[in-house]
């Protein structure tokens, strides 16, 4: 085994920070007594760590899980970018069994953070609207594809810079995303036209949306088409975030300040 414990020896020298990947306290506790700068990264901080970052979603791949936490804890100056990190997640179990050093700077900046962090809409309202999509791509409207566009926040100006396709089902209610009710309501309303708008607070404000935004200098990646193109140009004329599910490829993208922040595979979450 000397090989093995030298091997595990020379992952862990002269760190200068651990993203600790855990909900467990007994397993925090191990770390909370060491010098080591120690963040804590999950979905509730249920060790009560004075350095965490909040994950909200369940990212089932490594890579976004520590791309999102590494900017998370950047984002917080919880660590610096010249930061040698190890970090310590689950991969197989709920137990922690991977152990991954990386350098902060390591991975492109993507946004991902800001995107559900600094958005004008509340994170756990985005994250809401992500699981909805999610469920959306992985399901489909009755067995089949279907494509769909979420507007987040700032809903008065996008509901100016929109106009309605047909009677808007939400027009006098006061239902919120969320709700496995009104979730239900999303997916069914979402096989016809439009873009459904929700406020900063999770009220569904409007479905059947024509967004009318200026697509001037809005460029999004070759093959997405006019969902993506309204989704990245609302985005760019409001503070609002758009998250689009794909019919043509069921992918789940991100759109924040006229660009594409982040995009996942439903089957894979």
């Amino acid at each position: 085994m000397t090989g093995l414990g030298d091997l595990l020896n020379d992952v862990v020298e002269e760190i200068d920070a651990v993203l600790l990947f855990t909900e467990d306290s007994e397993t925090f506790k191990r770390f909370d007594a060491d010098e080591i700068n120690t963040v804590v990264v999950g979905t509730s901080n249920a060790v009560d760590a004075e350095q965490f970052v909040s994950l909200p979603l369940q990212f089932e791949e490594i890579d976004g899980r520590i791309r999102f936490g590494i900017e998370g804890a950047l984002d917080q100056e919880l660590i610096e970018e010249t930061d040698e990190v190890v970090c310590l997640t689950s991969s197989f179990s709920s137990a922690i069994d991977s152990i991954i050093r990386v350098e902060a700077d390591q991975f492109t900046q993507t946004g991902l953070y800001d995107l559900f962090v600094n958005s004008r809409a509340d994170a756990d309202v985005v994250r809401d609207v992500f699981e909805v999509a999610i469920e959306l791509g992985k399901k489909g409207q009755k067995g089949k594809p279907v494509g769909a566009l979420f507007v987040v926040g700032d809903a008065g100006k996008v509901m100016n810079k929109s106009r309605p396709l047909s009677y808007n089902p939400f027009e006098k209610s006061h239902v919120h995303v969320g709700d496995p009710i009104v979730n239900v309501m999303l997916k069914e309303f979402s096989r016809l036209d439009g873009a459904f708008v929700i406020s900063d607070g999770g009220k569904i404000v409007s479905a059947y949306r024509y967004l009318e935004p200026g697509a001037e200098g809005v460029d999004i990646p070759k093959g997405l088409g006019a969902r993506h193109m309204a989704a990245g140009a609302i985005t760019k004329d409001t503070n609002a975030t758009a998250i689009v599910l794909s019919e043509s490829d069921g992918m789940v993208r991100a759109f924040k300040a006229g660009e594409l922040v982040f995009e996942l595979d439903p089957e894979e979450y």
